[in-house]
């Protein structure tokens, strides 16, 4: 008979710490729209899911190069300022998986624009790294 792994896994201080950092750092490159240091945060293949206008489910993966063009596309060339102020929920599947809801209120030239999407992030080495975006209305980038 073979056991599956517990499941039961609760997150260290340090766990929490260490994936509130990344964030953090990953915000701040967003802000500062650079896109290249936001794939370095990132295992390619990401894998992407979401919905597009028609309302249907869709998913791909990216190369970093498919990121990059994308979200430079996405979020402009920098020109203005952007902030984020974000209030996340991390579920730990273990000392190096989490899914991580997130709650967000995106601010760019004076508009506010709130999203919702989650991201599986996998540690490796000691530093986590997404892996998987979900959010909907992506689908039509895909």
């Amino acid at each position: 008979m073979t056991f599956l792994p517990d499941a039961g896994y609760v997150p260290t201080d340090e766990d929490r710490a260490s994936l509130d950092a990344w964030f953090a750092e990953y915000d701040a490159r967003s802000a500062r729209r650079d896109i290249e240091r936001m794939a370095d945060m990132a295992v390619f293949p990401l894998n992407l899911v979401s919905d597009d206008a028609a309302g249907n489910g869709r998913s791909a993966q990216w190369d970093r190069e498919q990121f990059v063009a994308t979200m430079t596309h996405v979020m402009g060339d920098g020109s203005e300022d952007i902030t984020f102020e974000s209030t996340r929920t991390p579920v730990f599947l273990s000392p190096a998986m989490a899914v991580v809801f997130s709650d967000s209120v995106m601010t760019a030239e004076g508009r506010t624009q709130r999203l919702r999407y989650a991201d599986i992030l996998v540690r490796r080495d000691g530093a986590w790294a997404f892996q998987t975006m979900i959010q909907g209305g992506w689908g039509d980038n895909l």
